[in-house]
């Protein structure tokens, strides 16, 4: 049974009732309508009392070992006396609806710390929604207190991203030995690093991630930086050995400490608030406009038409918004 009244979710996460914070987060995710209007009253409830952790987004690329690393991290920072909170973006799943739920098995230590909480994002198949509601988690588990927040990117294309739009210092895992060491790395997803760290820098791979540090040092140094108070370092790790996750820490907080020192962090944040502001706006209007009725009745034959080459794309999305103004297309 859900609870109607916002003040029992906002007083449950203020609490820091882990219960509640659950139960509001479920509410967050739900595509019902009266669920997204109670938990539109609880989310402006809760941000004046958000925006008080560090943010960190994570990605990396395949088989580099991304949850063994949380794990490893996440350890290290509550070990530090910080209370965490781990949450994903998953867009990858539109067929079974599902989520990296399995996360929690595999972070068997940090799931049952007492200061971590570990929340996958369920998997619509639309990044705009799973970042939004991310987005949204986050905020709910700043409010109920937790220092850190960890938002984790499990999909590929425009994850990363979204992921990078959402949070304070973005880390990208990478691996060495695996042949030439930019190859298929993208260009964008380096350009939204703010640290690189070479993962498994253990046993005879140690030399082959000094290697790959140095090629990753150079192709950063292409880059234009996006700040000149912050060049993005390159750091070599190793999850299983714990070796080097505490520099990792340490760079993350040396980063949120000089940006907030000039001030740039919070007109990044500012931005970041704007560009959720019209990635909503845009998602509220693309739902309306499909929701009319006018839409709905022609957009079958439209579609139908562009497909078979009868009619121009451009001229049947002018008929549809045509239909916004209640007229009749010529």
């Amino acid at each position: 049974m859900i609870a109607t009244d916002p003040k029992y979710y906002i007083d449950g996460v203020l609490a820091g009732d882990r219960r509640v914070l659950a139960k509001t987060i479920t509410l967050v995710e739900s595509g019902h309508p009266e669920h997204q209007a109670l938990s539109s009253q609880i989310i402006d409830a809760l941000i004046p009392h958000s925006g008080t952790s560090i943010r960190i987004g994570i990605t990396g690329v395949p088989g580099v070992g991304k949850s063994t690393f949380i794990e490893a991290f996440g350890m290290y920072i509550v070990g530090q006396g910080k209370r965490l909170a781990v949450l994903a973006v998953d867009p990858s799943s539109s067929r079974s609806g599902g989520s990296i739920l399995a996360d929690k098995t595999r972070m068997e230590k940090l799931a049952v710390a007492p200061g971590a909480f570990i929340r996958p994002s369920p998997s619509s198949g639309s990044l705009g929604g799973v970042a939004r509601k991310t987005r949204e988690t986050l905020l709910v588990c700043e409010a109920a207190g937790f220092d850190v927040v960890l938002v984790e990117t499990v999909g590929v294309g425009q994850s990363e991203t979204a992921v990078a739009s959402m949070v304070d210092f973005f880390l990208v895992l990478m691996l060495a030995g695996a042949g030439d060491e930019l190859q298929g790395i993208k260009k964008g997803v380096l350009e939204l690093a703010d640290a690189v760290a070479i993962n498994k820098a253990d046993g005879d791979n140690v030399e082959k991630a000094n290697r790959a540090r140095a090629t990753y040092e150079n192709a950063l140094h292409l880059l234009n930086p996006i700040t000149p108070t912050w060049s993005p370092p390159v750091l070599t790790c190793s999850a299983l050995e714990m070796a080097g996750i505490d520099s990792i820490w340490d760079t993350a907080r040396d980063y949120h400490r000089k940006l907030s020192a000039t001030g740039e962090l919070a007109q990044k944040r500012r931005h970041q608030a704007l560009d959720w502001l019209w990635a909503l706006v845009e998602e509220g209007l693309k739902s309306r406009f499909l929701k009319h009725p006018e839409v709905m009745c022609r957009l079958p034959d439209i579609k139908r038409r562009v497909e078979s080459g009868d009619t121009a794309a451009t001229v049947a999305a002018g008929e549809l918004l045509f239909f916004l103004d209640n007229g009749r297309p010529a």
